[in-house]
C-alpha cells in the first residue's frame, strides 16, 4: 500500500483554507459601498460615454462617401482612431492611458481614473456600434427627407435616429453589459466595486463564498440590464 504525505507547508495551507469563515457582519457594509462604487461607474460611463459615443458614431456614418456631411479627412481620421481603441483590451489601455489620465484625472488610481478610462473605452466601442446600425436605415428615406429641403441636422435629430432606435437600444444594451465588465476589472488599479471587493476579500483571502457572492450579484445585475434592454427594445419597434 502506497501512501503519499502532505509537505507541512501544503497541509497548513489546506487547513488554513478549510478554516476560512466569511465575517458577513464586517463584510456587508464593505459590500454595499462596493454595490454603490459598480453602480456609479456604470451609470457614469454609461452616460458620457454613450454621448460621446452616439456623436462619434453619427460621425463616422455621416462623413462617409455619400453621406450627409461627407468629408473624406475626417472620415479616415475617425475610422483610424475607432479601429485603434477599440480592440485594445481594457486591462491592457487601463496602463497605456496612464500619462493621459495623471494629466487629466490627477492620479491613474482610484475611482475617477478608472471611470476615465472606461469612458474612453466605451465611448470607442459604442461609436461603431452606432455607426452600424445607423447604416441599416433606408438611404432613399434619407434621400426624400434632403430632397423636400431639410437640413443635416433635422435629419440626423428627426430621422435618422429615430429610424435605428430600436437596434440602437440593443446595442446600448450590449454596451453596458460590457461596462460591467469593465467596473470588474477597474479593481486592478484600486477603482472599487464589486470586482475589486471578489479580488481583495475573496480570491485573495481565499474565501470562495465572498468571491461567489460578488460573481451571483452581477450576473444578476447583468441579467436585468439585459431583460430591460430587450423590453424597451421591443416597444420601440412596436410603434
Amino acid at each position: 500500500m502506497i501512501t503519499t504525505a502532505l509537505h507541512p507547508s501544503i497541509a497548513s495551507n489546506t487547513v488554513n483554507l478549510a478554516a476560512v469563515e466569511t465575517d458577513w457582519d464586517k463584510l456587508r457594509p464593505v459590500l454595499t459601498e462596493a454595490i454603490g462604487t459598480t453602480i456609479y461607474l456604470v451609470l457614469l460611463t454609461f452616460v458620457v460615454g454613450g454621448v460621446i459615443g452616439l456623436a462619434l458614431g453619427t460621425l463616422l456614418y455621416t462623413t462617409r462617401k455619400g453621406g450627409l456631411l461627407a468629408n473624406a479627412p475626417i472620415s479616415v481620421v475617425l475610422n483610424v482612431l475607432v479601429n485603434v481603441v477599440r480592440p485594445i483590451p481594457f486591462i491592457i489601455l487601463l496602463a497605456a492611458l496612464g500619462p493621459i489620465t495623471l494629466e487629466v484625472i490627477g492620479t491613474t488610481i482610484g475611482t475617477d481614473a478608472a471611470a476615465f478610462v472606461m469612458i474612453v473605452a466605451a465611448s470607442f466601442g459604442i461609436a461603431r456600434i452606432v455607426e452600424q446600425n445607423l447604416v441599416t436605415v433606408d438611404p432613399g428615406v434619407i434621400e426624400a427627407a434632403r430632397s423636400m429641403g431639410a437640413g443635416p441636422l433635422r435629419i440626423i435629430l428627426t430621422l435618422l435616429i429615430p429610424e435605428a432606435l430600436g437596434p440602437l437600444v440593443l446595442g446600448y444594451t450590449f454596451v453596458v453589459i460590457a461596462i460591467v465588465d469593465m467596473s470588474a476589472m477597474a479593481g486592478t488599479v484600486g477603482g472599487g466595486g464589486l470586482g475589486d471587493f471578489a479580488l481583495v476579500y475573496g480570491y485573495q483571502r481565499f474565501d470562495w463564498q465572498v468571491t461567489l457572492v460578488a460573481t451571483l450579484i452581477i450576473i444578476a445585475g447583468v441579467q436585468g440590464i439585459q431583460f430591460l434592454g430587450n423590453y424597451l427594445a421591443r416597444k420601440v419597434l412596436r410603434r
